[in-house]
């Protein structure tokens, strides 16, 4: 049976790849976690490290229509009546490369009811002195023009305190208010109007964060950063360039079980909804492909 953990290594860093949703499974600095893992076996829990496609965060009901055909995807949050997280989560990535330092996952996802074509996704992740380097690559392999969306879901780890202790730096302006029940978009608002201006690090506190940002700043290379740190001293960062508008950030509020374990933070090529929406959704055509990368590193 083939093996379904691939493991890489390079320097101070070592990482775990899992082909359940091309997912990330660990990723640690000199033995110090930089994620929040998950085991070996079993469902991934909370969606950690996953590659989210063909389309980020919730689609209300499942339902969307393009290209003037009505399309329905299963809902797989019940609580909230949405479709989460895309089609790739579930499924049993293969294995296109492995090295010591490197492993490429990839996965199919077939046209249907549920979506106008056929897509081949792959994630890679490499490792060397300077982090961890992923870049998630899509090719429509269909007939039809389809809609498109992407984001991978870490939980970052700062270090050994608690969550609430974590100094936060998210350099984004806006982010989209949603509706309290579903998380479904409402409407843009400024950071400072509910207490989610994190340009300047502060302390998390007992802020409670599950939005999608905009209005990032970059630097002039279009990168950007979020980064926790710790009272201890440690901290991680997770970069992104322009392919990427929008970062969901979610502090993991949990009413049952383990509660705000880490930090979520989620570059999204759209936000929640957009296939209903419309904002910022990719549309490939036949042949045509769209790549994305995004970096995480270790602080002090």
């Amino acid at each position: 049976m083939p093996s379904t953990e691939h493991s890489i290594a390079s320097g101070p860093y070592t990482a775990v790849v899992t082909a359940r949703g091309g997912a990330l499974r660990e990723l640690r600095h000199n033995g110090r976690h930089l994620v929040v893992g998950f085991g070996p076996d079993g469902p991934v829990p909370d969606y950690r490290g996953v590659v989210c496609a063909p389309w980020p965060n919730r689609l209300a009901d499942g339902r969307y229509t393009y290209a003037g055909t009505a399309y329905r995807a299963a809902v797989n949050e019940p609580e909230r009546g949405s479709a989460l997280h895309g089609l790739a989560t579930e499924q049993m990535w293969q294995v296109r490369e492995a090295a010591e330092d490197r492993v490429v996952l990839a996965c199919t996802i077939g046209a249907g009811p549920h979506y106008p074509s056929d897509l081949e996704v792959s994630v890679s992740y490499s490792l060397d002195p300077g982090g961890l380097r992923s870049m998630v690559r899509t090719v429509n392999t269909g007939s039809a023009s389809a809609p498109y969306g992407v984001c991978p879901h870490p939980y970052l780890v700062a270090g050994p305190g608690r969550l609430d202790q974590w100094t936060l730096e998210l350099p984004a302006c806006q982010f989209l208010e949603v509706t309290p029940d579903r998380l479904l978009p409402m409407g843009m608002k400024g950071v400072e109007e509910n207490n989610f201006d994190f340009r300047s690090p502060r302390p998390l506190g007992p802020v409670k964060i599950d939005h999608a940002f905009t209005g990032i700043s970059r630097d002039a290379a279009g990168l950007a950063r979020v980064r926790v740190q710790d009272p201890a001293g440690t901290g991680v960062e997770l970069e992104w360039g322009t392919e990427w508008p929008w970062v969901q950030v979610h502090t993991a509020d949990k009413p049952v079980g383990p509660d705000r374990l880490g930090l979520a933070v989620e570059p999204m090529t759209c936000p929640p909804d957009a296939f209903n929406s419309g904002t910022d959704v990719v549309h490939l055509k036949p042949g045509e492909s769209h790549s994305a990368s995004w970096t995480i590193r270790a602080l002090a």
